[in-house]
């Protein structure tokens, strides 16, 4: 009974865990559910060793999203995918009950209005603090310059989970610290998942904003993508870009989504054509659509080797702790670790 129990939550927890595994990687979920009996049939094998649900519609629906918002939190609410440089086993959910699975789930996790098969977007998680200092509208704003002395920024009293920045390592990771230690960051991967999480919800809204490019991005296509941006102009717009045809094997890219301005407009402009070419723009409006997001999320993040400001850093960690699944990068790899002063003391022998 409890392989078949197994096998009917499988998709919901595959569809759960779909922006949080790495490569092949399969959910792994210690899970207890409580419901009515009368909701279940025992009566579908003479031998009782397989049960059904009476709605498995709404079950599905309520695992889903039970193991959705388990996942959801942001940087810092939760311990990082990778604790002391070793992996963790798993990740259990403790204490679901449901009394009514017909049950609508809260409106916090009511589906938006998008074509079937799109991934439902969860509401923004409240900040980790209740006074939070502003931010800049980007995560990396101004010049980028280098400042020789780490300093906390005013304010430094407030509790903040992934600290204050201290240095960056090599132009890939931003060494901060907290009040338990030390926390290290993958910039890129940390802010590929905040465009992506922002880039889904501006879709969902259908309030995607664009940035006009001072000069036009022009790149040579063969004639079957300049047919395709003749053809699904309409779409290229909806999403944020403004491609026209210059010549008979010339694009150019006149706008681009506000969010990847940092990008390299060519390459956006070519993975989305690519993908319009080989799956077309139903597909892409529906099932294809969080990849296609996650591909120009990746395209549109901060590149490694990027040398990053104090306030650069800081801004990056701010928004990680704002930003639901923000453990992870789109792909599933983890974005940040941490290492309490214990640890290192061990590391060091200290006391010993």
């Amino acid at each position: 009974m409890a392989a078949s129990y197994a096998t009917r939550f499988s998709p919901a927890l595959r569809e759960a865990y779909r922006d949080v595994l790495h490569g092949q990687r399969q959910p792994q979920v210690c899970l207890f559910l409580t419901l009515d009996p009368a909701l279940v049939d025992v009566n579908v094998h003479p031998a009782k060793t397989e049960v059904r649900f009476r709605d498995s519609r709404a079950v599905h629906q309520f695992v889903y999203h039970a193991v959705g918002r388990t996942l959801a939190v942001a940087a810092g609410q939760a311990s990082p995918p990778l604790q002391g440089g070793r992996a963790r086993v798993g990740m259990g959910l403790q204490g679901i009950a449901c009394q009514t699975p017909s049950r609508p789930p809260p409106s916090r996790w009511r589906e938006p209005r998008q074509p079937h098969g799109a991934h439902p977007r969860p509401g923004k998680p409240a900040s980790a603090s209740p006074n939070p200092p502003p931010r800049p509208t980007s995560p990396l704003p101004g010049p980028q310059r280098k400042c020789l002395r780490p300093r906390c920024p005013a304010g430094k009293k407030t509790v903040r989970p992934l600290g204050y920045a201290l240095a960056q390592l090599h132009g890939i990771y931003v060494l901060a610290q907290n009040r338990d230690g030390l926390v290290l960051v993958d910039m890129h991967a940390a802010h590929e998942r905040i465009l992506y999480e922002k880039l889904k919800t501006a879709f969902d809204g259908c309030q995607v904003a664009t940035q006009a490019l001072l000069i036009p991005a022009v790149f040579a296509a063969d004639p079957l993508d300049v047919a395709a941006v003749e053809e699904h102009g309409d779409a290229l717009a909806d999403l944020g870009f403004q491609i026209a045809p210059l010549g008979p094997a010339q694009l150019g890219v006149r706008a681009v989504p506000a969010l990847l301005q940092g990008g390299d407009p060519a390459a956006l402009a070519r993975s989305l054509i690519a993908e319009l070419r080989e799956h077309g723009i139903a597909q892409l409006a529906t099932a294809r659509r969080n990849e296609l997001l996650a591909t120009m999320a990746c395209h549109g993040a901060v590149r490694a080797r990027r040398p990053l400001t104090l306030p650069e850093m800081n801004a990056l960690l701010r928004q990680m702790e704002d930003t639901e699944r923000a453990g992870q990068c789109n792909h599933g790899r983890p974005t940040w670790l941490a290492w309490s002063m214990g640890e290192l003391d061990g590391f060091f022998l200290r006391g010993k």
